[in-house]
């Protein structure tokens, strides 16, 4: 074992662009059907647009401190440098609640992918079991993770390009309601359907946390990132508006395989497809459980080396020179989750954790613009301050909006980390 040493610098901008679209594109298979049992269709459709309108301001920004400051710890190291220790802890407790949060949920649903395959698999073993083998191949190296990531991810995408070719001779406009008046819409309702909306979304800045492993960050990150979030845009875009355009958006709206489903039902349970893209959507899910792993065990050794985890979660394994012992850690923690809660609570809990990052990543942003005039930036957002002012005001509605959904979650992840917080002051007077 080696407590010393810098991670290898081997990723491109491809592996970023496979890294930031496979972090997120199990979104596209399941999760974001959950608005649609809080929200009709439009109100869910503004919730979405909403948030897409959020992400594309927020990832300028972003791209912009993830290419000025490349260290693993992401928003944890932004907020550090712009507002001090206690606010990098705390970002960095937000993001831990994104992605040690976001994990077990797509277990959760790659078991139920798996259990419509083989129904004589349980889908709790089965996404048990796929948990496990990704993090044993998470302990292999970078360079071997993030090609296994980049094949996954390209594999899941042309599942989704398989999915909407079949929609498409069924395609019609007419099941979509008419756009109603602004007010007939429930506001509540889209309030209630945000934390899904997010999920389309979820994790993609989690590019950040590998920036340590990225050969030339101030090309590479804006370039494989923005590419990303283009991506993700355009996918999140069609699946939505095809699927509800072939079938009754209730009927999916509480499963874990809606894609799935859907295919079943305009082309038969006897039919070959619907069980070909169940077999290519396993790559998706695969895809972002493999990739969040990545970006959490990342972030842990990187909390750990500041000091606000134990430091034995900062050693590096020989020669992989992979933090194995933060990968494991955050493996159990995932497990444990899994145990305990449904698909829609890990959801909603991962949604509240990222919606509190962004906002303290984007109060850094405006701290060092003015803090640091003179910081090297490599690439800088436009417009200032105008579109991070309008990113920062959608996220604290967005984060609003979650905590509405879910007060008592939201009281559960504020406790957790206040008596984090705590923790951490009682440590440093010690010191």
């Amino acid at each position: 074992m080696k407590e010393e040493g810098k991670m290898h610098k081997v990723l491109h901008s491809v592996h970023l662009w496979g890294i930031a679209v496979g972090l997120v594109i199990s979104g596209d298979y399941f999760g974001w059907n959950f608005g649609w049992s809080q929200a009709s269709f439009w109100e869910f459709s503004f919730a979405v647009i909403w948030i897409a309108t959020f992400y594309v301001l927020f990832a300028l920004c972003f791209t912009e401190l993830a290419a000025s400051i490349p260290q693993s710890g992401g928003p944890s190291a932004y907020a550090k440098r712009a507002l001090g220790d206690l606010f990098g802890l705390i970002t960095g407790y937000l993001v831990l609640v994104e992605f040690l949060l976001a994990p077990p949920a797509i277990a959760s649903a790659l078991g139920g992918y798996i259990h419509f395959l083989f129904p004589v698999i349980p889908a709790f073993g089965a996404g048990i079991v796929m948990f496990c083998l990704l993090l044993l191949i998470n302990l292999t190296g970078i360079k071997q993770t993030a090609r296994f990531e980049l094949l996954v991810t390209i594999v899941a995408v042309f599942g989704l390009l398989f999915y909407l070719a079949f929609l498409w001779p069924h395609v019609s406009f007419d099941r979509i309601p008419k756009f109603p008046e602004f007010r007939f819409m429930s506001w509540s309702s889209v309030f209630l359907s945000i934390p899904f909306a997010i999920w389309f979304f979820l994790a993609v800045e989690g590019v950040a946390l590998a920036a340590e492993e990225v050969r030339n960050p101030a090309r590479d990150i804006p370039i494989g990132y923005t590419a990303g979030i283009f991506t993700l845009l355009c996918l999140a875009g069609l699946i939505f508006v095809f699927t509800a355009s072939v079938v009754d958006i209730k009927e999916i709206a509480e499963l874990d395989y809606p894609l799935s489903y859907v295919l079943q039902k305009l082309y038969g349970s006897e039919t070959i497809w619907p069980f070909v893209f169940t077999f290519i959507g396993l790559f998706g899910l695969v895809a972002s459980l493999f990739g969040i792993i990545l970006g959490n065990s990342r972030l842990i050794y990187a909390m750990a080396k500041e000091g606000y985890l134990p430091t034995y979660l900062s050693k590096l394994s020989h020669g992989s020179l992979v933090p194995q012992n933060a990968v494991l850690s955050g493996g159990v923690l995932g497990i444990f989750c899994m145990c305990f809660l449904d698909t829609a609570e890990l959801i909603t809990i991962s949604a509240l954790g990222a919606c509190g990052m962004y906002i303290l990543s984007l109060v850094s942003y405006f701290v060092l613009r003015k803090k640091e005039p003179e910081m090297p930036r490599p690439y800088k957002a436009p417009l200032y301050p105008l579109l991070p002012g309008v990113a920062l005001i959608l996220g604290i509605v967005a984060c609003g909006s979650v905590c509405f959904s879910e007060p008592y979650l939201a009281l559960g992840v504020l406790g957790f980390g206040i008596v984090l917080g705590i923790g951490y002051h009682l440590k440093q007077r010690k010191i």
